[in-house]
């Protein structure tokens, strides 16, 4: 599988709503941290994630996160 493209060395901190987002896992979308469908013609789809309330998350932008979409402080180790 290829490496993904790192689009920021640091998190998106997001106030999301209730609902299903997709998350961009090749880093190559336009809406990053979100799927445009750039990933067609790679090895990389997009991750399904479920919000149940409105809340504020730091979604990970370097594609290193061992738990995405969300941030665990991977991109320090770059």
């Amino acid at each position: 599988m290829n490496k993904p493209t790192i689009s920021k060395n640091q998190p998106v901190v997001l106030e999301l709503e209730a609902g299903d987002y997709y998350y961009c896992s090749c880093g190559k979308s336009g809406k990053d941290p979100f799927c445009d469908g750039s990933h067609k013609g790679t090895d990389f789809t997009p991750l399904k994630f479920t919000i149940n309330e409105k809340k504020k998350v730091a979604l990970c932008l370097s594609k290193q996160s061992k738990n995405p979409p969300f941030c665990d402080g991977s991109h320090n180790q770059l």
